[in-house]
């Protein structure tokens, strides 16, 4: 090898300790607060998402029970008053199955899958 390119591949001055320290900031710093911004976002929908769901369902499932309950008011008034909450139950027990059976494991970044 020729002097020339032996001096353009390799630094005569070493790297200071606080130039090491500021490459160990920017690295760590790229590697942590890019992918965390991604994953607050993704959180973050998810959060709402299931907020929102809940609700929808807590409404639906009480909407269901004051149905059954008044035009079921025969079965409701007796010994079978407690029919109506379990099959309102066992509704929200399906639609809890039909949620989980849904949910498909995803990654925040594209590497991961592999």
């Amino acid at each position: 090898m020729s002097n020339d390119t032996q001096s353009a591949t390799r630094s005569d001055e070493p790297a200071s300790v606080g130039e090491v320290v500021e490459f160990v900031k920017t690295y760590a710093k790229q590697e942590t607060v890019g992918p965390l911004t991604g994953a607050g976002r993704w959180i973050a929908y998810g959060a709402a998402a299931a907020i929102m769901l809940g609700i929808g369902l807590s409404l639906l499932l009480l909407g269901l029970l004051r149905l059954i309950q008044s035009e079921a008011s025969d079965i409701a008034d007796g010994r079978l008053s407690w029919l109506p909450y379990t099959i309102v139950f066992v509704v929200a027990l399906l639609l809890i199955a039909v949620t989980v059976a849904r949910i498909n494991k995803t990654f925040l970044n594209k590497e991961d899958k592999q």
